[in-house]
């Protein structure tokens, strides 16, 4: 396989704060490769190293094997990026934005760009200044996408969507990747990570804690249940059932954790006079600091 991204401890400080610490990571073509942190993780600051618009304070970073300090240029004539924040011309339609873009890189496929544009259900001849969160965000991500880059670079590129155009997004990810493309995209959403990557690497407090497989990770989507009885209830009842670990038990209240299927608590909740229940899954910090401490800790895994 062909590395497309590399970086060798790859650490970025602003003055005394922390950017990321020691990043090592390895992308190969053809992949969809996620890269998952609570907000503050170090997620934009890496995909800026990336592209050379801030430079390292130590270590080295390669895209298409080229140390991204030395040409900056070659690298970015390849990628189309999506910055988490981004500010266009608000004078301009997004469609003339579009066209200023396209002909930055000396001119795209018009026949793909109209067909992007549709797609994404964007209305090109509204003022930038004219739209929405999510029409905003369908202008870059149609800027990011439309001269067929070889490598995505994307932070947080559903922010604002709704969820149908969610899946045109996901499903133009997969056709790019298809035709010989690789992206790396950054997110703080379990379940978005899932259902796109192939590996991912999570970053906590500026320093990976793990990569692997994205199927490997799926412990980490798990659901804190409550349920409330009108007496006492066993908790040996619910500890002996498959998924389920720290069941606590405090008067009439029943508090676990549960990975995968959560019908068997139902089962067994029905057969006992149940008040109320309650189900959520927890925000990716809380998962964070459940998985892996207050502190970050060494890769855990590095699966292809």
């Amino acid at each position: 396989m062909t590395a497309i991204i590399e970086t060798q401890q790859l650490t970025k400080f602003y003055g005394s704060q922390r950017g990321i610490v020691d990043l090592d990571l390895t992308v190969e073509q053809g992949e969809v490769f996620g890269f998952l942190g609570p907000n503050g993780a170090g997620k934009t600051t890496t995909i800026r190293l990336l592209l050379d618009l801030i430079r390292p304070t130590r270590g080295r970073a390669f895209v298409f094997g080229i140390d991204t300090i030395a040409d900056p240029v070659a690298i970015h004539r390849r990628v189309g990026y999506l910055p988490g924040e981004f500010a266009l011309y608000d004078r301009l339609t997004g469609g003339q934005t579009l066209e200023y873009f396209a002909n930055l890189r000396g001119g795209v496929d018009r026949a793909y760009q109209r067909a992007l544009i549709e797609r994404f259900d964007l209305d090109p001849s509204r003022k930038f200044r004219e739209y929405s969160k999510g029409n905003k965000q369908k202008v870059g991500l149609v800027a990011a996408l439309q001269h067929r880059p070889e490598l995505l670079l994307l932070d947080e590129p559903t922010a604002g969507l709704d969820p149908l155009v969610q899946q045109t997004f996901f499903a133009v990810l997969r056709e790019a990747v298809a035709e010989g493309g690789t992206v790396f995209l950054s997110s703080h959403i379990l379940s978005e990570v899932e259902k796109t990557c192939d590996r991912v690497a999570i970053i906590r407090d500026g320093r990976l804690v793990r990569i692997d497989r994205v199927d490997a990770l799926r412990d980490l989507a798990h659901h804190q249940v409550e349920l409330r009885f009108a007496g006492p209830v066993p908790a040996a009842e619910f500890e002996r059932l498959p998924g389920v670990s720290d069941v606590r038990a405090e008067d009439h209240v029943l508090r676990l954790r549960v990975v995968g299927s959560i019908a068997p608590v139902v089962q067994a909740a029905a057969r006992f006079e149940i008040l109320d229940f309650l189900s959520r899954e927890p925000t990716l910090e809380e998962t964070f600091l459940a998985e892996y401490g207050q502190q970050a800790v060494a890769v855990a895994g590095h699966g292809r």
